[in-house]
């Protein structure tokens, strides 16, 4: 991704667009590299989010807490004082709140093929259903 030269940048994924990477790690990993904080926002509980990054090993900056996305970005907004704050979402309500609330939304399947992120097979989400009748002896 083009971040203009500039590292000063926070840079928020939805955890459902996280969900869609292949490798979470190697994300924010190389995210690191032209971003200055990177995190997790999410509806879900604390734990789910909690959960999966530690799954991944992904070390975040921030991340929702109790707050719902929107009250998150904004708290987000205001204590990481950056030039840029962009969310990676999945939908277009994920693009809602990034307006409502001044951030610059990216679609991770846009962000993907710009930062060259592999995106996970639908295969590795549905492998309980590839089995058919088909598949027995």
């Amino acid at each position: 991704m083009d971040s203009g030269g500039s590292t000063d940048m926070t840079l928020a994924f939805e955890l459902e667009a996280l969900k869609t990477l292949a490798d979470p790690n190697a994300v924010f990993s190389g995210a690191r590299q032209w971003t200055e904080y990177v995190g997790v926002v999410s509806e879900k509980p604390t734990y789910v989010v909690t959960n999966f990054t530690r799954k991944h090993r992904v070390r975040q900056d921030f991340f929702s807490g109790p707050r719902g996305v929107e009250e998150s970005l904004e708290n987000i907004k205001s204590q990481f004082d950056t030039d840029r704050h962009v969310f990676v979402g999945v939908d277009e309500d994920d693009a809602a709140v990034a307006e409502a609330t001044g951030w610059e939304f990216l679609d991770v399947q846009d962000a993907a093929e710009a930062a060259g992120w592999t995106l996970a097979t639908p295969e590795e989400d549905e492998e309980p259903e590839t089995a058919s009748p088909d598949d027995w002896p």
